[in-house]
């Protein structure tokens, strides 16, 4: 790869894999990779470069793309401030494709030397019941692999098999760390997997009790979808030929539990930071920013907008994003260590606007079904509970219902939706022409907004308001 980016030092066939990665999407590449190709600089590190596994059918041009760079591409850090950044990141230094060599993935799982299995799976694949709680065995996938153990398609099936094969072998404990935008995202992974494997094989579950670690843990770096024209507009950018960069914003976290049963990496010396308790952070992070993310997803989408950095410079999107937090959140979030509330708002506001990053909305409204539930709903649950300004919430589930409904913006454009998680009774509840029944939809189970006469009230006056005048008309009377 001819490039005139930053390149690392670190001596690549000198790093050996301490790390299984499964989901190599473009937020890992900048965010876990990132780091560790950072610390792969230091001396004593060098156990902990990154295998990964890709698991979907979907993966394969991907996979065959990195294998053919040798496991390497570029990495563009947006500035706010115009100035970017480019890396040659080289911590990638195995790449395994389950559909095409699922032994080969199985066999890392249980390898000693493999210490930490970190995994972006995204909120939704954790297979979790978003009202109840609990693993949905009876999913059709998750059921394939429960009653065929040996031929497993699902993430649970090939950690299960795996760690079958480890806990045979006697390859030690090993720490299993989502990197996934959830709150309490190990607890999350916990609930899963052991669900999964109690009901496969209770011995095994019994020797993960004592023998594997799930920690909890918070990431944060807006990092766009990469499309075509990026390819080509990054490598003219960058002096490269790379067919699989990425590029993101240069703000950059990553909060982590100290609960790691094998050891793990220094990735405090390259900026992580390591606590007891992550949950002041997660609520910081998912209340802020990836609340404030889904409120101006479907406004600004419905009003016409497609990039995030062009909505945040319309002044009326930008004062409906700060009232939100300043008003409807900030008096449920306690800032956690040393962090100052009102430069973290602030400096959201500037990465949302970054025009150099330039993400796109249509990612923020992708699978509002599984976001509502973590982002949206656990303030709104407390703000209905303190008789608090319901406005802005009770608009932005208005958007979201015309989002799904009508699927045509203010200017008459229509649209595709991207919600995977779509229940047959999600649909009914979207196709009635009674807006009080899109309240029953699957993401908002954890309350009954239809209880609150004060939410359904300004629920309905702004799902009038969008039919008969448009998104931004509508949000325009509420500022």
């Amino acid at each position: 790869m001819k490039s005139s980016v930053n390149s690392y030092h670190y001596v690549r066939q000198n790093v050996k894999a301490g790390i299984l990665h499964i989901g190599v999407g473009n937020f890992h590449r900048a965010h876990e990779e990132y780091y560790t190709n950072l610390l792969l600089e230091y001396p004593g590190q060098q156990e902990w470069g990154i295998c990964g596994a890709m698991l979907l059918p979907g993966d394969e041009r991907l996979y065959r793309i990195l294998k053919g760079q040798d496991r390497e591409y570029t990495l563009t850090v947006c500035g706010r401030d115009g100035h970017d950044e480019a890396y040659r990141i080289g911590s990638l230094v195995e790449l395994l494709w389950g559909v095409e060599n699922p032994e080969a993935v199985l066999a890392r799982i249980a390898d000693r030397d493999i210490r930490i299995i970190t995994m972006t799976i995204t909120e939704g694949g954790y297979n979790i019941e978003k009202s109840t709680g609990e693993f949905m065995l009876d999913d059709t996938a998750v059921q394939h692999d429960l009653q065929n153990p040996q031929a497993p398609q699902t993430v649970f099936g090939f950690i299960a098999k795996g760690l079958r094969r480890r806990k045979a072998a006697g390859s030690g404990p090993v720490t299993i760390l989502s990197c996934d935008n959830l709150q309490h995202n190990g607890n999350t992974a916990r609930k899963a997997f052991t669900s999964f494997i109690q009901a496969q094989d209770p011995e095994l579950a019994a020797w993960m009790q004592s023998n594997v670690t799930f920690p909890n843990s918070m990431v944060d770096r807006i990092t766009p979808a990469t499309r075509p024209e990026d390819i080509v507009r990054l490598n003219e950018k960058n002096g490269t030929d790379d067919q699989a960069p990425v590029y993101c914003e240069d703000f950059i976290q990553w909060v982590i539990e100290d609960d790691f049963i094998a050891g793990r990496p220094a990735w405090e010396k390259v900026g992580a930071e390591f606590t007891s308790d992550v949950t002041a952070y997660e609520n910081m992070k998912l209340s802020l920013l990836n609340a404030s993310h889904t409120l101006l997803s479907y406004p600004s989408f419905l009003s016409g907008y497609r990039k995030v950095d062009d909505a945040m410079h319309d002044e009326r999107i930008a004062k409906f994003v700060r009232t939100f937090m300043d008003v409807d959140i900030t008096p449920y979030v306690p800032a956690p260590g040393n962090t100052d509330l009102e430069l973290y708002k602030q400096t959201l506001i500037e990465r949302f606007g970054n025009r150099s990053v330039s993400d796109q909305i249509a990612r923020l409204c992708f699978d509002g079904i599984s976001k509502f539930p973590v982002y949206v709903m656990p303030n709104l649950i407390k703000m209905i509970r303190d008789h608090a300004d319901l406005t802005r919430v009770a608009y932005l589930i208005a958007a979201y219902r015309h989002y799904l409904k009508y699927r045509t913006d203010d200017r008459g454009a229509a649209f595709e939706i991207a919600e995977p998680w779509l229940t047959p009774e999600d649909e009914t509840v979207i196709s009635s022409d009674d807006p009080v029944d899109f309240l029953g939809l699957s993401a908002f189970r954890s309350t009954d907004l239809k209880s609150s006469p004060e939410f359904v009230g300004l629920y309905l006056d702004m799902v009038a308001g969008i039919r008969a005048k448009g998104a931004m008309a509508t949000l325009e009377g509420i500022l």
